[in-house]
């Protein structure tokens, strides 16, 4: 029964998180301070690592019909009412954007005794480095004066949760590698509050808690620590996910019934055991592990997205025999009580779990294992099919990468970082938008990397973040990331608001080009390309020392859109400025680095060093004479010696092919992607073996450019106004595809029809016109169904 009622506290769960979002907040409340107060436990350090509890009891005359409250809490919290989990946040943004959840409680409440109890965690010097904080706090402000019972003051009583403290500080000594995701938990369960959340609790213990300030909201306030402002994108997905299979175990035999949940396992006294289990994806998740007895044990979770040899090599992710568990992990020590549940405080990433456990003078009992994914609620709107069916796995494990890449912000990796970067943030917010029709958390990324600028004018490599990191190329991709949300959806007015910071990205690339070279100068700060072999830290020749070609054909890329950009708004004077400075660099760069006997773009003026990025931007920036377009393409493609692009920035290798009219390329070049399906791969890996992360978001591309690019779907005008659909099948003979315009559903399909020509349908919104290319001939779209039939050209 126990397991029964915490799964249906989870789809109560569910249900609640997405339906409260969608609350509008009462007006008043965003127009200056809150009557509820800031609260955190008194006599603690308030900047250092800790676990509190928070709660507070009411009584109600009956059961209310709706009982709006807004929350948040630094570093983050769990809600509680009357025992059920209702609410998890804030999402992550900064000082000067500190997010609050809406939620509506009422369903929960009751007549009579009711509390309000909330986990408050503060991971302090080991914070994940994507976590802002200024100390620990805590509010809850009811909507109107029906629900104000509740805000949050002195008579919430509080206590310090000595049971937690951090542990698997050493990950990135461990697996040798960049690891800033925060630590485990190692959770004593003789010190825990066992039954803390529910209304019965005797809390007279307690402390009372201290206010710090009222809280106001962005816009207000002349000494604030937090600005306050409603949340923008969607509640987190929970839901039950369970192991597929024990792969290897040690001391005991584990059968099938324990992963469903359907028998419980124990572990007799005085026993050391260890169990692998395998998820068999990649996933994330919120481990939960609920056990009885067993006092004195001590069990450890390790969590890896695959298992290691003797040198620390994965190889194939599918095999384990030789190789061992190296990773994140948690330790949960219970006291012997019944059902006690264990479950981290932020969710894990993880295809293999290794439970190391060894037990004491009691017996353990494991009822129930299994995790909880988690993350950005997704829907999967689009379809796509082909005759070769093998294009199904790797439209699967694109959607899954890029589903792994995406919480309260995108993320680079789920298991490394889980930080936002522009580079990897533009090509997962296209997925979003092809894929999931859902444009709220590429709004907010935008809005994040907006906030954070310096002074300078770039926007930070990657936002949210407690470090500084600068890396000029990403602000121009976030220019670039301005501009296809321009493209996909018709939003004038929240596009018009970035123009100032496109500017400030802009004026200080104009502020460094060498003038007598016509191309970039020197330039500080990390400038980031890709992370192939030959060029330093991901830095391509001349980019710290001046001259680079490969970052001033992406400057003069971004200067082409942003002159659209400039146009449209009606600023024509900063319009033709950036067109002829994008003309002017691109015949400099062009004259310089172009070598005629190689066709192919030298990385410098000095042209020893080649590689295929140069090549890739100078076609996206239209700096090849397009009589040499295709030959310049068949180099990329075909020429060994040049420096390789990595899967990241073969999206742009994909893009440049697409733009010459050469995107039926793109079917032949997915080996690459095919490959890391061969050694057991379930989600796409940073770059080519030895890969550090597994699941990385800027290798998910595919699901953007199956419909982009093999089906052809593409905004022709801003707001796609209208639509593009110009196919490139490649080998492929038919394809079927659908996706989510915001008029309506954009469906197609298409065979073959003879050695060059197609056939199909293709059918638009009632409000969308477009057109229909195939081998240079054009075909006018309307709204409806339509026959598609055309010869070669």
């Amino acid at each position: 029964m126990r397991i029964y009622r915490l799964a249906f506290f989870f789809v109560c769960f569910f249900f609640v998180q997405v339906k409260g979002q969608d609350l509008p907040v009462n007006p008043v409340l965003l127009k200056g301070e809150w009557p509820a107060t800031w609260i955190t436990c008194p006599g603690v350090p308030q900047r250092d690592y800790g676990v509190y509890h928070f709660r507070k009891t009411f009584s109600l005359e009956k059961k209310p019909g709706r009982f709006v409250i807004h929350v948040s809490a630094d570093n983050r919290y769990r809600l509680f009412v009357n025992g059920v989990a209702v609410l998890s946040g804030p999402a992550r943004g900064d000082k000067f954007n500190w997010y609050f959840e809406t939620i509506d409680i009422g369903s929960f409440l009751k007549p009579g005794k009711n509390v309000i109890a909330a986990k408050v965690w503060n991971m302090g010097v080991h914070a994940a480095v994507a976590q802002m904080s200024d100390q620990t706090a805590f509010v809850v402000q009811g909507d109107t004066k029906n629900e104000e019972q509740v805000n949050t003051n002195g008579d919430y009583k509080v206590m310090v949760n000595e049971a937690y403290k951090p542990c698997s500080l050493d990950n990135g000594q461990r697996l040798e590698a960049y690891m800033v995701i925060g630590p485990g938990d190692q959770v004593d369960g003789t010190k825990y509050p066992w039954g803390w959340e529910q209304a019965d609790y005797d809390d007279r213990k307690w402390k009372n808690a201290a206010g710090i300030v009222h809280p106001v909201t962005s816009g207000y306030g002349t000494d604030n620590i937090w600005t306050l402002s409603p949340r923008n994108i969607p509640h987190m997905e929970e839901r039950m996910q369970r192991f597929a299979v024990v792969r290897r175990t040690d001391g005991i035999k584990v059968g099938d019934d324990f992963l469903k949940g359907k028998q419980p396992l124990t572990i007799a006294a005085h026993s050391k055991v260890s169990i692998l289990l395998d998820q068999s994806f990649n996933t994330v998740a919120y481990p939960e592990l609920l056990v009885s007895g067993g006092a004195g044990a001590k069990l450890t979770l390790s969590y890896t997205e695959a298992l290691v040899d003797k040198d620390k090599e994965k190889g194939d992710r599918n095999e384990i025999e030789g190789k061992t568990v190296i990773g994140n992990y948690d330790i949960f020590e219970p006291d012997g009580g019944k059902n006690r549940l264990f479950r981290p405080l932020w969710f894990r990433t993880y295809r293999y779990v290794q439970m190391d456990i060894v037990t004491k003078n009691e017996a353990l009992v494991l009822s129930d294992f299994y995790g909880k994914y988690t993350g950005y609620p997704f829907k999967q709107r689009a379809t796509f099919s082909s005759n070769d069916a093998s294009l199904k796995d790797l439209w699967e494990v694109s959607w899954r990468t890029a589903r792994l890449c995406a919480g309260e912000t995108y993320f680079d990796c789920p298991y490394y970082e889980q930080l936002q970067y522009e580079g990897d943030t533009r090509i997962q917010a296209l997925i979003s938008l092809y894929v999931a029709a859902d444009d709220r958390l590429m709004r907010k990324a935008m809005l994040d990397f907006l906030n954070s600028r310096v002074p300078e004018g770039l926007t930070q490599g990657r936002y949210p973040s407690n470090r500084v990191q600068v890396i000029p190329p990403y602000s121009l991709f976030w220019v670039s990331m301005v501009y296809d949300y321009w493209m996909h959806r018709a939003d004038d007015a929240f596009v018009k608001d970035f123009m100032p910071g496109i500017k400030g990205v802009l004026d200080w690339y104009e502020d460094r080009i060498d003038v007598r070279q016509n191309m970039l100068g020197p330039m500080k700060w990390w400038n980031f390309v890709d992370y192939t072999d030959v060029f330093k830290g991901g830095v391509p020749d001349g980019a710290t020392d001046g001259n680079s070609a490969v970052i001033t054909l992406q400057y003069i890329y971004t200067l082409q859109q942003a002159a659209k950009l400039y146009a449209y708004f009606g600023k024509s004077a900063e319009a033709d400025h950036y067109k002829a400075l994008a003309a002017k660099l691109g015949e400099a760069t062009y004259k310089q680095c172009f070598v005629e006997s190689k066709n192919a773009m030298a990385n410098t003026p000095e042209q020893k060093k080649f590689s295929q990025h140069a090549g890739i931007m100078a076609l996206l920036a239209d700096v090849i004479p397009k009589e040499k377009e295709a030959s310049v393409m068949q180099t990329l493609l075909h020429d060994e010696s040049l420096g390789q692009a990595t899967f990241y920035f073969r999206f742009y290798l994909i893009q440049a092919m697409k733009k010459i009219g050469m995107g039926d390329l793109y079917y032949a070049e997915l080996k690459p992607w095919r490959d890391m399906l061969k050694v057991g791969l379930t989600t796409f890996a940073e770059k080519p073996e030895p890969a550090r992360s597994d699941c990385h978001a800027w290798s998910a591309s595919p699901s953007y450019d199956f419909l982009s690019t093999i089906c052809g779907i593409n905004p022709a005008l801003p707001g796609f106004r209208t639509v593009e659909i110009k196919p490139a099948l490649g080998e492929l003979t038919e394809v079927n595809a659908t996706m989510l315009h915001p008029d309506g559903e954009i469906a197609l399909q298409l065979k073959r029809k003879g050695k060059n020509g197609v056939e199909g349908m293709v059918t638009l919104p009632r409000s969308l016109k477009g057109k229909f290319i195939w081998q240079g001939k054009e075909l006018i779209l309307k709204g409806g169904t339509q026959q598609i039939l055309m010869a070669s050209k």
